[in-house]
């Protein structure tokens, strides 16, 4: 799975996600790509089972790029824990999306095949999508 290999801080605070994409926010590398509608943190088990069900659907026929990366550690206490006694350790990583952002792209492949792939995807992100062209 996806991860940084090394980070200035362990743990990070949360932090809002206001306002829309102003980065990553067109198709830059393929023909097609899968646009984000709401914000969300998207982990690094669902980048890589979405990496997974790209790979299979496609079969030996396009070229597929990942635009995000979980870069943002998340941390969880551990159950019936009281309160205080610090931040709990770190449990996995996740990318923040804002809306507007390009989270996947894909090229060499028909409309129809691509759409069929991306509803998929948007099934195991669990947040609406949007399918953008280049043009």
């Amino acid at each position: 799975m996806l991860a940084p290999k090394k980070v200035k801080y362990r743990k990070m605070q949360k932090g809002r996600m206001k306002g829309n994409a102003t980065r990553g926010n067109f198709v830059a590398f393929g023909e097609w790509g899968l646009k984000a509608l709401e914000a969300r943190f998207i982990s690094a088990r669902q980048i890589e089972a979405c990496r997974i069900a790209m790979v299979r659907s496609i079969k030996k026929g396009g070229k597929v790029w990942i635009r995000i990366f979980p870069d943002k550690p998340i941390t969880k206490k551990p159950a019936e824990t009281r309160m205080g006694k610090g931040k709990g350790s770190v449990e996995g990583w996740v990318a923040r999306v804002k809306p507007g952002t390009v989270m996947f792209e894909m090229e060499g492949l028909p409309y129809e095949q691509v759409k069929t792939v991306f509803a998929l995807l948007s099934h195991k992100l669990g947040l609406p999508t949007k399918i953008v062209g280049r043009h």
